[in-house]
């Protein structure tokens, strides 16, 4: 007897189907398990053994063959071990292989039988919706697939719970979605004292969904005000809040199914490799750049990032997604972020301070500022200064307007632009291109002329010519204004300082 039970094989926020086949036929006893399994998979026949001896109940005496088919797919994960150990049971006859047939199953055993959560069951949830079958997953991870509504979820807290509701002896409570968490709330705005430059760069950068960069000495508020901008930011929409949650789910991180509308909101250390960066490692795991999808990826210390780690940044900061290829998979993440990077103007931190600048000055400056290349400088839309700050600035009140207040200009802004760019794909200024560049963000003729002078005198490239576009329009849109004027186009490019070239 040959019997069948349905999983999924994840790569990237792709599922795809993966029909585990057990066949229990005479011979000398033995337990293969076949179809490119990786170590974790090839395992599971111990932790199916045990859990099962756990049960009290011993494998037949016979050669016992699971095969994971498609056979050229490779298998990775712990979430087999419940579609193996069903189809055990289901050969056994311990179970109904028809009635099991209607399920996707994901889960990894303990020794004593419990079903323990693993990554991707939101993955495994959407995909059983969409093949119109039913779901049987951890009851950890029950909020989790209960977001992919409309089908049958059995989330079960072990082996014998879920034996015996398939049998309808006592039967499972259904999971409940998962919590959708309130927005957190992080530093305001009026926590910056001074510094009107640069916040009025970062309201900019929320409002259209720009990349920053930050360039002051230490202690100027640099990393205090990235930290400000989930704040300023608009929330996730639902269909976003999802789209987010899969990367969560995929990396493991998505707790008790709580889904957030808040962005996400990644800082790296300067140590981390590209691997951490942009995805990979053995099992193709998303990184930095696709956990902060949708959201803002902070990078403080800019130079101090490896060189090619950080042009590893190049194509997802222009494609929105990262492709990571391994000889064993092809694997493509979403990557739709806002970058928002900060550094030191040269190593010691204060070039050009006669008091606290260092005897190298200013080949320091140059110096520590090429360690950023030039291609990746011309994807930031925004470069501002940030001053030091006194301590008279200290002493000052808190400012009457934070983050409250410029969160309403944003989200305004942002109310035009979805507006405006319903029914093409984008929903923000920063993704204009095309024709949609041509008819939405076209100066007026004395902005032209400012801007094609200053295109010569700044010999912009054509990346940069269309991005000081992208960051006018955004500036007309935070004005109210219909058209792009001079004064849009002369405040754009008085946030277009090149820096670093190499």
């Amino acid at each position: 007897m040959v019997a069948l039970v349905q999983t999924v094989a994840y790569l990237g926020l792709e599922a795809r189907s993966v029909e585990v086949q057990c066949q229990i036929a005479p011979g000398l006893p033995r337990f293969n398990l076949v179809g490119l399994p990786d170590k974790a998979v090839n395992e599971s026949r111990e932790r199916v053994h045990a859990a099962l001896a756990a049960m009290g109940l011993a494998l037949p005496p016979k050669r016992i063959t699971i095969n994971l088919s498609p056979a050229d797919l490779p298998k990775e994960g712990s979430h087999y071990d419940l579609p193996i150990a069903l189809a055990l049971l289901a050969a056994m006859g311990v179970t109904d292989a028809e009635q099991i047939a209607d399920f996707v199953a994901v889960g990894e055993l303990a020794l004593d039988g419990r079903i323990v959560p693993t990554p991707g069951v939101l993955l495994a949830a959407l995909h059983a919706s969409g093949a119109d079958k039913g779901l049987i997953c951890p009851a950890a991870q029950g909020g989790e697939a209960r977001w992919a509504s409309g089908i049958p979820i059995v989330a079960a807290p072990d082996l014998v719970s879920l034996l015996n509701h398939l049998k309808g002896t006592a039967r499972l409570p259904d999971p409940v979605p998962g919590e959708v968490e309130a927005p957190a709330r992080g530093p305001d705005l009026k926590q910056v004292k001074g510094q009107e430059v640069a916040k009025r760069a970062l309201e900019i950068a929320a409002a259209g969904g720009h990349n920053l960069l930050m360039i002051g000495p230490p202690g100027a508020g640099k990393s205090l005000m990235a930290a400000c901008l989930p704040g300023i930011l608009p929330s996730l929409s639902p269909a976003e809040a999802l789209e987010v949650s899969m990367v969560a789910s995929v990396a493991g991180t998505l707790e008790e199914g709580r889904i957030s509308r808040t962005r996400p909101f990644r800082s790296p250390h300067h140590s981390a490799s590209m691997a951490a960066l942009t995805g990979g490692g053995l099992r193709v795991r998303p990184g930095e750049v696709s956990l902060a999808h949708l959201g803002v990826l902070f990078l403080d210390e800019l130079p101090e990032f490896q060189r090619a780690v950080l042009d590893s940044l190049r194509q997802p900061l222009e494609t929105g997604s990262v492709d990571v290829a391994r000889a064993n998979a092809h694997v493509t993440y979403p990557a739709r972020v806002q970058l928002i990077a900060a550094m030191n103007p040269c190593r010691c931190g204060y070039l050009g301070d006669p008091a606290l600048g260092c005897s190298r000055a200013p080949r320091c400056g140059a110096d520590y500022q090429a360690k950023v290349s030039g291609p990746l400088l011309d994807r930031i839309d925004l470069h501002v200064e940030v001053d030091p700050v006194s301590a008279a600035d200290l002493a000052l009140p808190p400012p009457s307007e934070g983050s409250a207040e410029v969160a309403a200009r944003v989200a305004a802004a942002r109310a035009v632009q979805v507006a405006r760019l319903d029914g093409t794909g984008k929903t923000s200024n920063a993704q204009l291109d095309g024709d949609l560049l041509e008819a939405h963000a076209t100066p007026d003729e004395a902005g032209r002329k400012l801007l094609m002078q200053a295109a010569e005198a700044m010999r912009l490239s054509a990346r940069g010519y269309t991005r000081m576009l992208r960051v006018a329009r955004t500036i007309a849109d935070l004005a109210g204004s219909e058209g792009i004027g001079r004064i849009h186009v002369a405040e754009a490019l008085s946030y277009r300082r090149v820096v670093g070239r190499s």
